[in-house]
């Protein structure tokens, strides 16, 4: 691992798990002059009530956060979603207030995740399950022409959510969710790809032939696959041996594969 990378799951580990952000800390004490001059600017001609709560830092960022492959990925499959119109939708661990909200806004979704959500959101039905468990614990087989899991099948296994430890947790959790669709269904995955590891208990990155030889063994071909760098890079593939080869020595991209079910399994 090289020193910008150690650098980063650093700055991750201390603002994620400690909440302590040197980054947004520097940026702060960086903002307290131009904070105090326009205090005295604006006390000069107002008279009213006055509170004082300082947003320092937020003069140095964008208007959204759109390099983040949350960003993408939510975006990216919600619209081929939106065009493909499937009949019924599913999804399996994906960001509620991300992914499952963009989609909620123009069509139904079902959505299944091991956590609980007691908020009531439209255009969402929801029930708790772990996916790692039997298919007929979850839902009828081959119930969906379309399913979707972002960035979730990394953590099955792990333990991180509440979910059993299970070194095997995620091909249990990929056969479940195969059997969830019928013949021709559509399946659209996105999991960490590179190098193939386990940072325990954050997540796994999958050598991308992992994911392909997984679907092949389960009844899947494999029909598209975005990757998506780090800075927000979306790049189309075409998932020849040299480019999986590619894939799988680099330390980390998010590959996002669409999958067709050709048969029943």
């Amino acid at each position: 691992m090289n020193i910008r990378n150690m650098l980063l799951k650093l700055h991750w580990l201390l603002s994620a798990q400690f909440g302590i952000d040197f980054r947004k800390m520097l940026l702060s004490l960086r903002g307290i002059p131009r904070y105090l001059r326009d205090l005295f600017c604006f006390r000069s001609n107002y008279s009213g009530r006055l509170a004082l709560l300082p947003c320092l830092n937020d003069w140095y960022e964008e208007g959204g956060t759109t390099k983040s492959e949350y960003f993408w990925q939510d975006l990216l499959v919600a619209r081929l979603i939106f065009d493909a119109k499937p009949e019924k939708h599913a999804d399996i661990g994906s960001r509620v207030d991300g992914f499952v909200a963009h989609v909620a806004s123009f069509r139904e979704i079902e959505v299944f995740d091991i956590r609980p959500i007691t908020s009531k959101i439209p255009g969402v039905v929801f029930k708790q399950v772990d996916l790692i468990k039997p298919i007929g614990e979850i839902a009828g087989k081959g119930c969906y022409d379309s399913l979707s899991c972002l960035h979730a099948l990394e953590h099955f296994g792990l333990g991180r959510y509440g979910d059993p430890i299970d070194v095997k947790g995620f091909e249990r959790g990929f056969i479940n969710m195969t059997g969830l669709l019928k013949k021709n269904g559509v399946f659209y995955l996105s999991v960490p790809i590179g190098v193939d590891r386990v940072e325990f208990n954050a997540n796994r990155v999958f050598n991308p032939r992992v994911i392909i030889d997984l679907a092949v063994k389960n009844s899947l071909r494999l029909s598209a696959l975005m990757v998506i760098r780090q800075g927000g890079k979306v790049e189309t593939i075409v998932p020849d041996e040299m480019q999986l080869f590619d894939l799988a020595s680099q330390h980390y991209a998010l590959g996002i594969f669409t999958f067709v079910k050709y048969a029943e399994v």
